[in-house]
């Protein structure tokens, strides 16, 4: 097949999150362990040197995010129990982010708060905290969404210890300022235009049959990392408060399509590189698109995740320590 560049993500992605989204990927809901060679080799496809593959392999399995099993001198590692259904609902919170705003009652729910100067420690702790639930700062100690999250923003300070604070709902909140005011979109916006435009070659290669098993894992792979922080930092507000030619639909749009169309040569190649280690195993993959999901998603009933794995409490910490960064 003839092939052509396509777009690389901005930053390359650090190997323990290329290779979790991999297995979360082609290899949930599958009892059976990968041996580390091939996972090596995966990693390798994202131009991850053998050293660092391995050490990325070895600190999934430290924290929990990997199961290990041995036979003989063959090192193999899995996915741990219940994470399946951790995989699931992110996806397929992943998948459906940004398609329909939500709806709104035309409340806020405010956090005002004081914590004296002394305790910067208590102060950045609750502001990561409060940005991971997506509230924004109105002022420095009055923070507003538009979601109903007491109960939540309730929990964290409870968590914190902080009582000098209080949680309320109401549709107008105090100040001179409009609350919509403490979100600002603009940086938001070219992120969403500037994946649109980074990926929206990868469409253009498709039809015309440009992109070979190798180059669809790489990229859709690397799509679904460089997507996932959205859901994560895009406040989601309301359709009343979004500006007009919102970049999110278009950004959505882009990844939807790359994502479920790349899908069958991505599957191909992890196959190929599966089976140069392990034949039997290749053929265990299989790529999941947006209506696979879906009725996987639906599938589960009651059974969604508690927030107890750790899968899951890894991914607060990743969240709460970017929430600090910001």
């Amino acid at each position: 097949m003839t092939t052509g560049p396509l777009p690389r993500a901005q930053q390359g992605a650090e190997p323990q999150l290329l290779l979790t989204s991999l297995l979360g990927d082609f290899w949930y809901w599958r009892d059976e362990h990968i041996p580390s060679a091939a996972l090596v080799e995966l990693l390798g496809e994202f131009d991850i040197s053998p050293a660092s593959a391995r050490a990325a392999i070895r600190r999934l399995a430290a924290r929990g995010l990997l199961t290990v099993s041995r036979s003989g001198r063959t090192t193999a590692y899995g996915i741990p129990a219940r994470t399946s259904e951790v995989i699931i609902e992110r996806t397929h919170r992943m998948l459906t982010f940004g398609t329909t705003p939500p709806e709104w009652d035309g409340q806020w729910t405010v956090v005002t708060f004081s914590v004296p100067e002394q305790d910067r420690g208590l102060r950045t702790a609750l502001r990561s905290r409060l940005r991971v639930l997506r509230f924004a700062a109105l002022y420095d100690g009055v923070w507003v969404s538009p979601h109903d999250l007491a109960g939540p923003a309730l929990t964290a300070l409870r968590e914190l210890g902080l009582r000098s604070a209080t949680v309320f709902r109401a549709t107008e909140v105090p100040g001179s300022a409009a609350a919509a005011a403490a979100f600002d979109l603009e940086p938001l916006a070219r992120e969403y235009e500037q994946f649109a435009d980074r990926y929206e070659e990868v469409l253009t290669g498709l039809e015309a049959g440009l992109i070979s098993p190798a180059q669809a894992l790489r990229t859709r792979t690397e799509l679904r990392v460089d997507w996932r922080r959205f859901p994560e930092t895009d406040p989601d507000l309301p359709a009343e408060l979004l500006p007009a030619n919102w970049a999110r639909d278009r950004a959505g749009k882009v990844f939807l399509q790359i994502y479920d169309r790349l899908g069958p040569l991505a599957e191909r190649r992890f196959r190929e590189v599966l089976a140069a280690t392990d034949p039997a195993l290749a053929d265990l993959a299989t790529h999941h698109d947006s209506l696979k999901v879906a009725a996987l998603f639906t599938a589960l009933g009651d059974r969604h995740p508690a927030g107890d794995t750790p899968f899951e409490q890894a991914a607060e910490a990743r969240r709460l320590d970017e929430a600090r960064r910001r």
